[in-house]
């Protein structure tokens, strides 16, 4: 059943060959947002089959740690069927989290789009 258009979570925009994730939640903090947004990511893989992707994070402001946790299954879903997964435009206090946690090493994180998208 598709999710209804107000129940959205990721603006999804096909740039060549990549496909661009943009988030349009300020903050990602409700459980059920978390739910629908792993939802919507893991769809793009385990439905469409998409190799190449970037997770735009120029909205968002806050991110859970169970958000976190989202984007570490869609990292090993993209990579287990051979693809790239690319994070841009992450706010510095945000990036700091990623720091702490190390997942700045495991994630592949570029400034902006523009970056992100160059020498997929």
């Amino acid at each position: 059943m598709a999710a209804a258009a107000g129940q959205r979570r990721l603006d999804i925009e096909e740039v060549g060959d990549v496909t661009v994730a943009r988030f349009v939640d300020k903050k990602i903090l409700d459980e059920n947002n978390i739910q629908m947004i792993g939802n919507q990511l893991f769809g793009l893989v385990d439905q469409d089959k998409r190799k190449k992707i970037v997770l735009d994070f120029a909205n968002v402001e806050y991110l859970s740690s169970a958000a976190l946790g989202k984007l570490i299954t869609m990292n090993n879903k993209v990579k287990t069927i051979g693809g790239k997964l690319r994070l841009c435009s992450i706010r510095p206090d945000i990036y700091e989290v990623f720091a702490i946690t190390k997942l700045n090493k495991l994630f592949d994180i570029k400034d902006d789009q523009a970056t992100a998208l160059a020498g997929f």
